[in-house]
């Protein structure tokens, strides 16, 4: 079967191309547009269509469309089975129809406006991912979601120089001892395979994954809330990064602090469209 012979689906496919530099979704559309890129990113799978930028920033649209569907009410089972529709519609066309490279020529003019975005910001539930795209000579934020812990500001992301960044944790405690140690703690798959969406999200005690901090300095000046000129830089292994990966983006995750004393004190996190901005980030500096 060829897309000749699929006319109608096709139509809707190039359709929905049109709507790939849109940075949100309407809510009734969110199930049928990621659908639609679920389509063309196993159509550049398969016919290889696309150059690697343009592919970073085709997988950023299609988990920010994925977040966009779960937010809005769809289920993970259902996107599950829109993704396997989509990847047997592409496995029917042929990478030399026509009407696939029209749907190549509108994909690359949507991505046109992204490759030349400098940041952009991912909003969640509660909360938003910032992702910055700017080369520094300095230590600043590529991926960043702000939380609290009492009055102590703390950042979560991506950090540093360069075009590696590492997984980072940046606190300024006010009025406290200093932490020994740091956590990231989440939903452990394992245990608990649906996500956790009771209460904040966060799944309980005996159902979390944690992953320590591998290492931790004095923050630099420019990775500090406003107004603060003090704090910690903890990193975290990259692994951190595919543990967040498979969060659904409703959930929570935490960075604990561990002070002496016994006591710890926990930042909260939204999940959100973490995938989309670190997709959005491998589309390289600007």
């Amino acid at each position: 079967m060829t897309i000749g012979q699929t006319a109608l689906k096709t139509k809707a496919a190039l359709a929905a191309a049109a709507l790939l530099a849109l940075p949100t979704l309407a809510r009734a559309e969110a199930g049928t547009t990621y659908y639609e890129r679920a389509f063309v990113v196993a159509a550049d799978a398969r016919c290889n269509l696309f150059a690697p930028h343009i592919d970073a920033a085709l997988q950023a649209a299609t988990a920010q469309a994925r977040g966009a569907a779960l937010r809005s009410g769809t289920g993970p089972s259902e996107l599950a089975a829109a993704a396997d529709r989509a990847r047997a519609r592409a496995a029917t066309v042929s990478c030399s129809d026509p009407q696939l490279a029209l749907v190549r020529a509108r994909v690359d003019g949507a991505f046109a406006g992204w490759m030349r975005t400098p940041r952009m910001d991912f909003p969640g539930t509660r909360r938003t991912w910032t992702a910055n795209r700017i080369r520094s000579a300095t230590a600043n934020w590529r991926l960043q979601q702000m939380s609290m812990v009492g009055a102590s500001p703390v950042a979560f992301g991506y950090a540093g120089k360069g075009d590696a960044p590492d997984l980072t944790a940046v606190v300024s405690f006010v009025g406290r001892s200093r932490p020994y140690a740091a956590r990231i703690v989440l939903r452990d798959p394992v245990r608990v395979q649906r996500p956790w969406l009771a209460g904040d999200g966060l799944a309980p005690v005996s159902a979390r994954a944690s992953l320590w901090a591998t290492g931790v300095a004095p923050a630099e000046a420019t990775l500090l809330a406003a107004e603060r000129r003090t704090g910690e830089a903890w990193r975290f292994p990259a692994a951190v990064a595919d543990a967040l990966g498979r969060l659904d983006p409703r959930e929570t995750f935490a960075v604990e602090f561990h002070f002496r004393d016994g006591s710890v004190a926990t930042a909260k996190f939204e999940a959100g469209d973490f995938t989309a901005g670190r997709a959005f980030l491998a589309m390289g500096m600007l």
